[in-house]
């Protein structure tokens, strides 16, 4: 799931360098504390730190000719711009053009005057998989500030019409909004398309608690990770086409019928959708496969982030943002408050939702964001579409956001 990040369009002639939008206790206690500790230590070593699981781009493209690389469901040269930041997490891969589940979107965001800036999350595409860590929104933020920090233009200013616009779809989507609300100075807006964070827990079926729960230890991680990668991977069986994420994901589903989302299921549209017009015979569901088969992180990162990532039941985050937002709104007014509130000036983020959306239910959402944001703190745009929005519905989708930013900037300048 990628993350895309929008500077304001440049003015014709602009140069690249311009600013960019986008106890104490008893002493017996003590010395019974210490030795317990060490007693524990010394059973229990601390595990040696662990060296990133490498991406595709080091385990597999040097064993292909030319011809076979570009003819990947996801080759490394699809996108212009295209660049490899070295961090202490292993490899990331940055595009200051569209990446590739964002391409259709960020295309039409640039063809508007937008530079863009996407990136493969840890232990997606061509991105390492950090091995001794939890894909939290601790590691997830601090990826973003790591590709922040790896450009050479100013995406991070917090004055007066610095920052940039922030577009989360997805499980991109549930990380958004805690970033917004810990670096609220930096983003100029804030966009989240089909996001996580505020799904339901009741959603998720026994069988998926048990599969993901890290504490259950009922069966051993290899085991784990075989199954679900087993689950996930699409596959043909006679007289049932095509096997996707979407139809193993329904036989763990609690409630059948009613939310089919376990694992990272969006529905056959989901998997169906082709991620550039110019190349149709790849699908989300090709380029699901092409990873698990080559990019050995993909399902230790997968499993973490559904554990521990902001997809479900995230009020906390989001109730946070809405009272940041409410604050900005109120003295939105106020000449002297431009350089104490930077940063999501216009008081309101926007939700793109689809229709038909089995993952992120456009009801329970608006409902749940009113509850947390406020009728005044957030606008709602459905359209006709499932969870694949950005894919097949990109030039609309980018309209909208266009129009938001638009808006959003001349509401602040009141």
């Amino acid at each position: 799931m990628p993350w895309a990040l929008l500077p304001r369009p440049q003015p014709p002639g602009a140069g690249t360098s311009a600013t960019l939008y986008l106890a104490l206790g008893a002493t017996l206690g003590i010395s019974t504390y210490l030795l317990t500790t060490t007693l524990l230590r010394l059973n229990n070593p601390p595990k040696k730190p662990q060296p990133p699981i490498p991406s595709p781009l080091k385990t597999h493209l040097p064993h292909l000719p030319p011809s076979e690389i570009s003819a990947l469901p996801y080759p490394p040269d699809i996108l212009p711009g295209g660049r490899d930041v070295a961090t202490p997490y292993g490899t990331i891969k940055v595009f200051d053009t569209p990446c590739l589940a964002l391409a259709t979107l960020a295309e039409a965001l640039v063809a508007r005057g937008y530079r863009v800036m996407v990136f493969d999350l840890f232990g997606r595409g061509y991105s390492d998989a950090p091995a001794d860590v939890a894909y939290d929104v601790r590691l997830y933020t601090t990826q973003i500030l790591l590709v922040l920090a790896s450009s050479r233009l100013a995406w991070t200013g917090t004055g007066e019409g610095n920052g940039f616009h922030l577009v989360g779809y997805s499980l991109g989507g549930g990380l958004a909004v805690p970033f917004a609300r810990y670096f609220c100075g930096m983003v100029r807006s804030l966009v989240v398309v089909a996001g996580g964070g505020l799904i339901r827990g009741e959603h998720v079926g026994w069988k998926s608690r048990l599969l993901y729960n890290s504490t259950a230890g009922v069966v051993p991680e290899g085991l784990l990770r075989w199954f679900i990668r087993r689950r996930l991977m699409p596959r043909r069986e006679e007289n049932w086409g095509v096997v996707t994420e979407t139809k193993m994901a329904t036989e763990v589903v609690g409630d059948a019928g009613k939310h089919e989302n376990s694992d990272a299921s969006g529905g056959r549209s989901f998997d169906n959708a082709v991620l550039l017009a110019r190349r149709p015979e790849h699908t989300v569901s090709s380029v699901m496969g092409w990873q698990l088969r080559h990019h050995e992180g993909f399902i230790p990162a997968f499993v973490s982030s559904i554990r521990y990532a902001p997809i479900y039941d995230q009020k906390k985050d989001w109730h946070a943002l809405g009272q940041l937002l409410a604050a900005r709104r109120e003295r939105s007014g106020w000449e002297d408050t431009a350089d104490e509130l930077p940063g999501l000036r216009g008081g309101k983020i926007l939700l793109v939702l689809g229709a038909s959306d089995p993952v992120i239910m456009k009801e329970e959402l608006i409902h749940d964001a009113t509850a947390v944001l406020g009728e005044d703190g957030f606008e709602a745009v459905v359209l006709d579409a499932g969870h694949e929005l950005v894919m097949s519905k990109g030039d609309e989708v980018a309209a909208v956001v266009a129009n938001f930013w638009k808006r959003s900037e001349a509401g602040a300048g009141e």
